[in-house]
């Protein structure tokens, strides 16, 4: 029964962090309201912890069910979905210290975001959506045993 659960458990939290990724991008426009600024690192710390958690059930899967560790290492796929994920985390954290940056000035009284900032930070989250739309290309291929 356990299984079924962690499998469960990680597809769920690569859907959330498809879609507060999206939520992001979303919000993150020219004309955000202050609520709206105040928003985006709220957001941002959902997308975070439900990546940890594709992360985590990802882990749990790899060491104790699916196909076994030797199936999976071996294979350039599964390497390729790693350096994916560790990617897109990377990028997404300019996001983060801009989001955390501007809830700051507005608490502050500060002025509003600059247009080309804004723009800036959607480019970076239009490609962690490109690059996280490729990570089940690259499941499907590794649970399939190519390039093995």
């Amino acid at each position: 029964m356990a299984e079924p659960l962690v499998a469960y458990l990680h597809y769920l939290s690569i859907m959330l962090t498809g879609g507060f990724l999206v939520g992001e991008l979303l919000v993150c426009r020219p004309g955000m309201t202050r609520e709206q600024l105040r928003r985006l690192p709220i957001i941002d710390v959902v997308f975070f912890a439900s990546a940890l958690a594709a992360l985590a059930t990802g882990l749990v899967r790899l060491f104790f069910y699916a196909k076994g560790v030797d199936f999976y290492v071996g294979n350039p796929f599964f390497w390729a979905k790693v350096a994916l994920y560790v990617i897109v985390a990377t990028l997404s954290i300019k996001p983060t210290l801009t989001f955390i940056r501007w809830k700051r000035a507005v608490a502050g009284g500060g002025p509003d975001p600059a247009g080309a900032e804004i723009a800036g930070v959607r480019r970076f989250i239009h490609i962690e959506l490109g690059l996280l739309a490729l990570m089940p290309l690259m499941a499907v291929l590794m649970a399939r045993g190519i390039g093995r």
